[in-house]
């Protein structure tokens, strides 16, 4: 870049006006470059890789302006001025958009997919991006990210959803829908790991250290009825049918759903519940989420184990798979969306555990 030169060392001033608003700085020929607050808060927001990708300066000079090593040329300002013009030059209209999203998704959503994805990921990528950035500047947003691949397709998939509602009629917003530059964007790849489950030994062994009857049925409870967190957690004595062996429960996006449990269950549940002999409008545990989340990973530590809500759901699904039940089956006991979530579940499913279950259509 014409901005670095190699053996010349900058002569850095700086000097902050009295109301701490534009300062100025001395460039290499000695002329003074005056910096606008917001492009120099843009400077600093921002990470050495979202800026250089950006803006098509080279990290070692982006790094070099940021911790004060150099002074930021007029062509870094200008690309810095253009930047914060199309992200926080219009913050209001932004704020606003995202606002709008956020309450246009109220309806079938629960508040942690609200406020843990979208508004985590979008709070952060479209006061960069902006309301109107092209297919080239979501891809080098997403590509500048430091975080997992995983972390880079959450990013993708809350802009996705966003960018396909502000550029419809629904958002209120004049876009044109053809302009839609998420349309143009494909997702980041995502390797298709192998995510852990527990085997039936390993379940037997968590059951055998739990310290109490509660956590034996709070164990056996995850891996046979597949529940998450926030179900197993608010289950009361109304939702139990004994009889049909299922528990009624509120599932994401509020939605009402039942889950399967065994006799296993049913035998730490009773004894749990002649213990504690709970009220009938409050949960039966006398624990709430995360003093749950504490007994879990009080006994990985003890166990060795991977002892948590998700890898209990995971269990459950390739359990079943093992035993021959099919996967659209698992997706309605499980209470999964799709197919394909079930699918990334049970890749620990191996051929040789189908292989078992296979009967030749012609012998």
């Amino acid at each position: 870049m014409g901005e670095i030169r190699r053996g010349c060392k900058a002569n850095i001033s700086r000097q902050i006006g009295a109301e701490g608003g534009t300062r100025t700085h001395t460039s290499l020929s000695g002329k003074r470059i005056l910096s606008p607050p917001s492009a120099l808060k843009l400077l600093n927001k921002m990470t050495i890789s979202e800026l250089a990708d950006l803006s098509n300066f080279s990290k070692s000079y982006i790094s070099q302006v940021k911790h004060k090593k150099r002074p930021p040329s007029k062509r870094l300002l200008e690309e810095l001025a253009k930047l914060d013009q199309r992200g926080n030059g219009n913050q209001a209209e932004i704020e606003r958009a995202i606002r709008l999203f956020l309450e246009s998704r109220q309806q079938g959503l629960s508040s942690g997919t609200i406020d843990g994805f979208y508004a985590k990921y979008l709070g952060k990528a479209i006061p960069v991006l902006g309301l109107t950035p092209t297919p080239k500047q979501i891809n080098h947003f997403l590509s500048s990210l430091s975080c997992s691949p995983g972390g880079k397709h959450a990013y993708f998939r809350s802009l996705r959803v966003f960018f396909n509602w502000l550029y419809s009629p629904r958002s209120g917003f004049d876009m044109n829908g053809k302009g839609n530059p998420i349309v143009w964007v494909d997702p980041p790849k995502v390797p298709k790991m192998i995510l852990p489950s527990l085997t039936r030994s390993q379940i037997e062994l968590l059951i055998a250290r739990a310290k109490d009857m509660r956590e034996k049925a709070i164990i056996t409870l995850f891996v046979e009825s597949g529940l998450r967190l926030s179900e197993l957690s608010n289950i009361r004595l109304r939702d139990i049918d004994w009889q049909a062996r299922t528990v009624r429960v509120l599932g994401k996006g509020n939605k009402e759903g039942y889950a399967p449990f065994g006799a296993l269950s049913e035998q730490y549940l009773k004894t749990w519940l002649q213990e504690y002999n709970p009220k009938a409008n409050v949960p039966i545990w006398d624990l709430k989420p995360r003093g749950i989340q504490h007994m879990l990973e009080y006994l990985a530590k003890e166990t060795g184990l991977p002892c948590n809500p998700h890898t209990f759901r995971r269990t459950f699904a390739c359990l079943l798979r093992k035993a021959g039940v099919d996967t659209m089956t698992i997706k309605d006991l499980g209470r999964w969306e799709s197919l394909e979530m079930v699918q990334r579940y049970t890749r620990s499913v191996t051929f040789n555990d189908s292989l078992r279950f296979y009967r030749p259509p012609l012998s």
